[in-house]
């Protein structure tokens, strides 16, 4: 790192320095665990090697890092915990695109060959996200970063597998799960987007097998009718009790099926009859459970009817069959009704394909015993949820929980471990084939052939907390400090995927090592823009936190976000709304901006609406911090201090015991993960307490006659200004490195970056200050009320005024002749005289009991102050006016809620206090 002390450009422009600050970061260790001290560890929810950073990573990366970085200063042996996951499905997507370009398929190329062609994409942008994550200033040990589909985590995954498998919980079976008809493969539940569309529900006639009538089912899939085993009504529905046991015939088909009774049918539904379909929905398959129902699976991988239906409706797509089977149920008069109806679309995330419930034979893990013991292990305190009340989420998915589908039909990903016998029929599941036939004493002569699936993404990243410490290899365990880091301190993450990630990890960390995987889940919500609305490629509403660091031409974000859309319309639409928006693009902000906002906004578990006005806001923060540092170096110029100052002026006193209350809020605030409340924390101290009233407060000193004064102030403010950059620190890294590095030479400190100073700590800066706390509040009040004065006249800061004073106690006179040199230094008053009698034409303040009064002649146009006061008055009696008439009212007293009608209370004592004041300022000017 460089040594040398960086003159500071004239304003803030993070440009000059962000990228070369983290380079030397990183180039020097910083964020590498010491080894000593308490451990501190964050696991980074491993984002997917295919994917860019997201608003999503910005927020949850800021918050990780605000901690490692806070930990880090506190002497902690920080370990924050990087990689990537190899993301099968998405990534399977992303190769077979870019095959495509070349004239090339994926099944023409072959496993081995996909294989090799997803790693050469891999080493040519998989990296893409880390190298963004460092724009952001994330300060994680990248020595360490793992990808789930290194050697290391694969002997992880393979091991963890094989031991499921030992101890029962791992078995093939044919069950239902939700199937992707385009990349064929199952896909999980995270994976399925459900939302309303517009539909159908056709209501069909299904004859009774003996002649007697019909039966009325509703569906909003009538192609499924061809699987149907039984048709069901609720066992206490008494218009259809006489019928139960008997059977119906299944229309378009030659088969009866039987009639059942069972308590999941709502018999208010419809006409209370339920066709049921076992092998083509969830519902249905519990039901066919219960009831020892055939399933008959009617559809082939790529959703095309089978040869288990009728030969007429054979080798169709799912909805040419549907539209034949409407026709043909039409001409047979059993179609009886067909109305529009919003249903529930399931639908792939990657393809927008509609998911089939799919009957197939996939691997399963056993979940009741591994998530009875999860949830005891959150109840009992062992692991603990912030905020709390994301314990019921967990609680709720765990109580209910359904066996595991980890088989995936994809060729990238962790191959499952299992080797088949075609002769024989046998699975056998082992580390290696070597390991299987060593065990089986199977012999060259015996054919084996590795089962063609892969595990599920979500298999490998439940083990994250232990494979990637080295486990179950015991010497990596001990070389990467197993027993030191695991269990890690917390986990940053998504309501969204506590069922997915945070309980399988959960679960399998203690299944596999007794431990626990971290002590706290910190769940954050969800960044939607700033209308509330979900950032999606579709709304066109999405913002790039690169483009917000770095900035971007108009031109260029339109065609970031209407690329790839297949409607024109859309397109247009979503052109002209972000030109509307962003006429002259995104502004180059910072990473720091970008930060304190997230932050900012990181309430307890709520989603945030992103504003990009914020961002600005915090870029102008930035800059006043850039500011008052420059102030603070030109006034210290040729000075350097040591050790903590010993305060002479009050106002030295009020800020140190300032410094003193909002070091005591950091550290509560990070405590219990409250960024929001630590963002305000700081802002408030940095931007009023120190760049605005301290700032201007050390002026009569530093431009007055007494050196020893002066010379307190200088390091006072040098003192003030490096605590505060050291408190700011892991919320807005790089602008607080730039400016230390020009404060710290100046106070003797040796030391190379900010990021291993120590925190500021409670008792820092304490002592007997409550005398000048309760003065300089005073003295600011009199500044303020004064300054107020000269704004509402439009007098020039320059003008000098004078000040006449009026009553008051004791203290308050004290106080007037103690900060007599301050009060003109900072409000340009060439006299203070004290006034007995009444007032000339005068404009007034009132501070505690001290009334205020600067007069008039010379300073202003009496008569334009008498028309603005009149002009004022009037309108202020009409507001008064309104709000007498509605109390008069009985109507509004009575019927209006206590908590409007007490508002208006509020609001006529306001405006008669305005008013009176207002009528005697004009009475005074008569």
């Amino acid at each position: 790192m460089s040594d040398e002390t960086p003159i500071l450009a004239p304003s803030y422009d993070p440009s000059a320095f962000e990228s070369r600050l983290y380079a030397e970061w990183e180039d020097g260790g910083v964020f590498k665990p010491r080894g000593e001290g308490t451990p501190y560890v964050v696991l980074l929810p491993p984002p997917n090697v295919t994917g860019t950073l997201h608003m999503g990573h910005a927020f949850q990366h800021t918050l990780q890092d605000a901690l490692i970085r806070y930990h880090r200063m506190h002497g902690f042996d920080a370990l924050w915990q990087m990689g990537t996951d190899h993301a099968g499905i998405a990534t399977e997507m992303v190769v077979a695109r870019n095959l495509a370009r070349e004239g090339l398929t994926r099944d023409g190329l072959g496993r081995a060959g996909f294989i090799d062609k997803v790693w050469e994409w891999r080493e040519q942008s998989g990296h893409t996200i880390e190298r963004q994550m460092r724009r952001l200033g994330a300060s994680g040990d990248w020595s360490r970063s793992m990808f789930t589909m290194d050697p290391m985590a694969a002997d992880a995954v393979i091991e963890s597998f094989v031991r499921l498998h030992e101890d029962g919980l791992v078995y093939r079976g044919k069950r239902l799960v939700n199937w992707d008809p385009v990349l064929k493969t199952a896909i999980s539940d995270l994976e399925v987007v459900n939302e309303e569309e517009d539909g159908h529900l056709w209501s069909i006639s299904y004859p009774l097998a003996d002649g007697s009538g019909t039966l009325v089912v509703a569906t909003t899939r009538p192609e499924t009718m061809l699987g149907d085993t039984a048709v069901m009504v609720h066992p206490e529905d008494d218009r259809y009790a006489h019928l139960i046991g008997k059977a119906v015939k299944l229309p378009l088909t030659d088969r009866e099926i039987p009639i059942i009774a069972d308590a999941y049918v709502d018999r208010e539904f419809g006409t209370g009859v339920v066709k049921v379909t076992p092998a083509h929905d969830f519902n249905d398959y519990l039901v066919g459970q219960r009831h020892a129902l055939p399933l008959i699976n009617i559809f082939t991988p790529d959703a095309v009817t089978n040869e288990h239906v009728p030969e007429k409706y054979r080798d169709l797509d799912r909805y040419v069959a549907r539209k034949a089977v409407l026709a043909d149920l039409e001409a047979q008069e059993l179609l009886v009704e067909t109305k529009p109806h919003k249903l529930q679309v399931p639908r792939g995330d990657r393809t927008g394909q509609v998911i089939e419930p799919y009957l197939t034979d996939q691997w399963f893990v056993k979940m009741d015993g591994l998530a009875k013991r999860g949830m005891e292990l959150v109840e009992k305190g062992d692991v603990q949820f912030v905020p709390p009340n994301w314990i019921n989420t967990y609680r709720h998915w765990m109580e209910n929980i359904q066996d595991w589908c980890i088989s995936r039909q994809l060729w990238w990903g962790h191959r499952i471990p299992a080797w088949y016998d075609a002769a024989s029929g046998t699975c056998y599941v082992g580390r290696s084939e070597d390991e299987v036939r060593a065990k089986h004493a199977l012999g060259s002569d015996v054919a084996l052939t590795q089962d063609n699936d892969v595990l599920e993404t979500w298999f490998s990243s439940q083990l994250w907390p232990i494979s990637t410490m080295g486990w179950p290899d015991e010497a990596k365990m001990a070389q990467l400090g197993y027993d030191r880091y695991v269990p890690s301190s917390v986990l940053v993450t998504g309501f969204d995927i506590i069922f997915f990630w945070v309980a399988r990890m959960i679960m399998a960390t203690d299944h596999f090592t007794g431990r626990v995987p971290f002590r706290d889940v910190y769940i954050t919500g969800l960044v939607r823009d700033k209308d509330g609305q979900k950032m999606s490629k579709s709304k066109g509403n999405i913002l790039d936190p690169l483009d917000i660091i770095d900035g971007i031409a108009i031109d260029s974000l339109v065609a970031k976000r209407t690329t790839g859309l297949m409607q024109p319309k859309m397109a247009e639409k979503i052109e002209k709304a972000t030109r509307k928006e962003f006429p002259d693009g995104i502004a180059a902000h910072g990473a720091d901006p970008l930060r304190f906002t997230m932050a900012a906004l990181a309430g307890p578990g709520r989603d945030i609406k992103f504003d990009l006005g914020r961002a600005e806001g915090y870029k102008n923060f930035c800059n006043k911090l850039w500011n008052a540092t420059r102030f603070v170096l030109m006034n210290t110029e040729g000075k350097t201090f040591s050790g903590k100052p010993a305060p002479v002026t009050d106002a030295e006193k009020w800020i140190l015991a300032r410094l003193e209350e909002t070091t005591v809020q950091a550290a509560e605030h990070f405590a219990s993960y409250r960024f929001d409340l630590l963002s305000q924390a700081l802002y408030e101290f940095a931007w009023n307490e120190f760049c605005d009233w301290f700032v201007e407060l050390a002026k009569p000193a530093l431009n007055g006659s007494d050196a020893a004064a002066a010379d307190s102030t200088r390091h006072t403010l040098l003192h003030v200004l490096e605590s505060l950059l050291r408190l700011l620190h892991p919320l807005v890294p790089f602008v607080t490195e730039q400016l230390w590095r020009s404060v710290a030479p100046r106070l003797s400190i040796d030391a190379s970056t900010i990021s291993l100073q120590a925190y500021p700590e409670a008792g820092d800066n304490t002592g007997d200050f409550a005398q000048a706390e309760g003065d300089i509040e005073w003295l600011k009040a009199m500044v303020s009320a004064l300054r107020r004065i000269r704004s509402e006249l439009g007098v020039s800061p320059a003008k000098q005024i004078a000040l006449l004073v009026q009553g008051g106690g004791e203290i308050e006179c004290k106080r007037m002749g103690r900060f007599d040199s301050q009060l003109r230094f900072l409000n340009r008053i060439e006299r203070i005289d004290v006034l007995n009698g009444e007032p000339p034409a005068a404009a007034g303040a009132l501070v505690g009991e001290m009334k205020l009064f600067v007069p008039l002649e010379g300073l202003v146009d009496l008569g334009a102050e008498r028309a603005r006061l009149d002009k004022e008055l009037k309108r202020v009696e009409g507001e008064l006016a309104k709000s007498t008439n509605k109390l008069a009212s009985d109507t509004f007293v009575q019927n209006a809620p206590a908590a409007v009608v007490e508002q208006e209370r509020q609001r006529l004592t306001d405006w008669t206090a305005q008013r009176d004041a207002l009528a005697a300022q004009r009475a005074r000017l008569g």
